[in-house]
This record gives structure tokens, C-alpha cells and sequence, in this order.
């Protein structure tokens, strides 16, 4: 056993990569990458969102957003619009070709819990939620001021 084998940052860590991993050779007939998938998936369930609302969705700021959304408005699945409202905001929305999409690619989703070896609706919900609060746990300690670093005195005291 390594000193990786009890971490769970590296067993989260590993996790992650596997199911990149996965989507990425379930979605390749389809030209899309993991986070592709998952903005299409927010607007087929969510509907029109702003750049913006997709990112905190995403928790992924506009910078490395934007050319993800570019890319898939020029794989024809969305159209970008700036609001009328506010020319600050741009809307992202799905064309008939990304709703279509809809039917051949949301199976990928059972097929990668099927791999996981989630079999039913309570440990689906169990494990997100166990995700969910691991991450808040994690987020609010990111935010909170570090500690003080031991000091030690300096010898000329």
C-alpha cells in the first residue's frame, strides 16, 4: 500500500480523472469533450442561461468558458446573444441541431453509473450528496484566512 492509497484528495483526484476519462471515450462520436457535455446538459435541463450563470454552474470562470461555448456554437449545438437588456450579458441557447443531440447523448449518463457501479436512485443521491458537502467543506475552507505561520524568534531579540 502507498501513502496515495489514504489520501482521499488522491482517491477523489483519481476518481475525477476516471470519469473524464470515460465520458471522454463514450462522448468522442460526437466531437464533445466532458465540459461540452456538461454545458449541454445544464441548457437541456435549465434552459437559456447567461455566460455567467453557466459559469457558477460550472464553477469555471468566463475566461475558460467562453472558447468552450465558442467551440460548441461552432459545432452548431448553441447560438450566443448578447441581451437586449444589457449588451454586457450574452445568453447562450441550444439550436434544433443541440436540442436533437439531446436523445442520442443523455444515455452516456446511465452508461457511466453503470460503470461506477451505481445501480439505483439512493446511492446515486447518497454519494452526490456525500460530493456535495465534501465540497462546500472544501470551498469554505479555501476561503478562509490561512493560519499563521510559526514563527521563530530572531536571534538579534
Amino acid at each position: 500500500m502507498t501513502v496515495t492509497d489514504e489520501m482521499v484528495c488522491f482517491s477523489l483526484y483519481s476518481a475525477a480523472r476516471a470519469t473524464t476519462q470515460a465520458y471522454r471515450t463514450l462522448l468522442a462520436p460526437w466531437g464533445l469533450t466532458y465540459p461540452q457535455y456538461l454545458v449541454l446538459a445544464i441548457l437541456w435541463n435549465e434552459g437559456e442561461q447567461s455566460i455567467r450563470s453557466l459559469g457558477e454552474a460550472m464553477q469555471l470562470d468566463s475566461g475558460t468558458l467562453s472558447p468552450l461555448v465558442r467551440r460548441l456554437e461552432h459545432a452548431g449545438y448553441v447560438s450566443r446573444a448578447r441581451s437586449t437588456e444589457d449588451e454586457r450579458v450574452v445568453t447562450v441557447q441550444l439550436t434544433q441541431q443541440g436540442r436533437a443531440l439531446r436523445a442520442e447523448v443523455a444515455p452516456i449518463r446511465t452508461r457511466i453509473a453503470e460503470l461506477a457501479g451505481i445501480r439505483d436512485d439512493a446511492h446515486r443521491r447518497r454519494l452526490i450528496g456525500e460530493l456535495h458537502e465534501l465540497t462546500a467543506l472544501l470551498q469554505g475552507a479555501s476561503t478562509a484566512p490561512a493560519p499563521e505561520a510559526n514563527t521563530r524568534p530572531d536571534a538579534s531579540e
